[in-house]
């Protein structure tokens, strides 16, 4: 999940969907707020630690911390050297997502066709807004944290994405690289709020309307599939935090289209290679998925 929300364009919610644990971060997370009244004030720090699935938010916790501090420059490196090819990678895990959640649908109904194709135009409408400029205020720097964190716990939203939307983007990542405390507090403060209440609506969701709710996030992936499409035409130019001209909009064109636009080789034969390892690796656990849930139940 945190090598995923490094990437602005992937989401860390799908990869949380991916590897099974997309629910049972929702339930821990939304335990929290009555775990925090009913133990933690009470003096109960064991009881407000197994409320909110401690050992499990911990090594989750752990991991994604881990991956932004020793992959982000990593996965940097491979973005701008092997652009197609990591892209194309990011599009079969999506993909083979999409298949995925389609799969959790109880009861695959025609009238899930209109959440279906809402959530596939929001996801598309946000990947094309243009980039804006904010004044990295404290406001700024709490707002940023609470929409991001929201975004990233969606499948098929990218936080990172959201904040470049917003003109946070390098702002934020430039506070984590300088370790500037209170920028970087503001901004916990706000992805904790935002996490709270995002998770907790989320939650309800799903008891009410399972399916619906899956429609829409199935419906986010296919929209988003556009902004990890492989061949991208840029449109425009932002400066980042270290004065290096990247991408800001662009828009998906076809393999041929690209070579003419960048006259390289579009890789096609790898880039299909790719998609197909990232589809295998969604497969993959999948199935490890599967095989460690009947030997709990076998346990019990």
């Amino acid at each position: 999940m945190g090598a995923a929300d490094i990437v602005p364009g992937v989401s860390g919610g799908t990869i949380a969907f991916i590897t099974g644990i997309y629910f049972r971060l929702l339930e821990a997370i939304s335990a929290a707020p009555q775990a925090f009244f009913r133990s933690l004030l009470k003096g109960d720090a064991g009881g407000f630690w197994r409320a909110i699935d401690g050992r499990f938010l911990l090594a989750l916790l752990a991991g994604i911390v881990t991956s932004i501090a020793s992959l982000a420059s990593l996965i940097t490196w491979l973005l701008a050297v092997y652009p197609v090819l990591i892209w194309s990678f990011f599009f079969g895990l999506i993909l083979a997502s999409v298949w995925h959640i389609g799969q959790q649908i109880r009861r695959p109904v025609p009238v899930l066709l209109a959440p279906f194709l809402a959530g596939a135009l929001f996801a598309w409408w946000v990947t094309t807004l243009p980039g804006s400029e904010l004044a990295p205020s404290a406001f700024a720097f709490a707002g940023a944290g609470a929409l991001a964190i929201c975004a990233m716990i969606l499948p098929g939203i990218s936080g990172s994405f959201l904040l470049l939307i917003m003109g946070m983007y390098a702002p934020v990542l430039s506070a984590i690289k300088g370790f500037d405390l209170i920028p970087l507090a503001l901004f916990a403060a706000g992805c904790l709020v935002g996490l709270l209440s995002v998770a907790r609506l989320i939650t309800l969701a799903f008891r009410h309307f399972h399916d619906t709710v899956l429609a829409v996030m199935t419906g986010f992936m296919v929209g988003a599939l556009s902004k990890v499409w492989p061949w991208q035409q840029t449109l425009s130019w932002r400066t980042n935090s270290a004065g290096e001209q990247v991408p800001l909009a662009q828009v998906p064109v076809m393999p041929d289209t690209w070579l003419s636009l960048h006259g390289q080789d579009p890789q096609v034969v790898y880039a299909l290679l790719m998609v197909a390892a990232g589809l295998a690796l969604v497969l993959g656990l999948e199935v490890i998925g599967q095989r460690v849930g009947k030997e709990r139940c076998g346990s019990r």
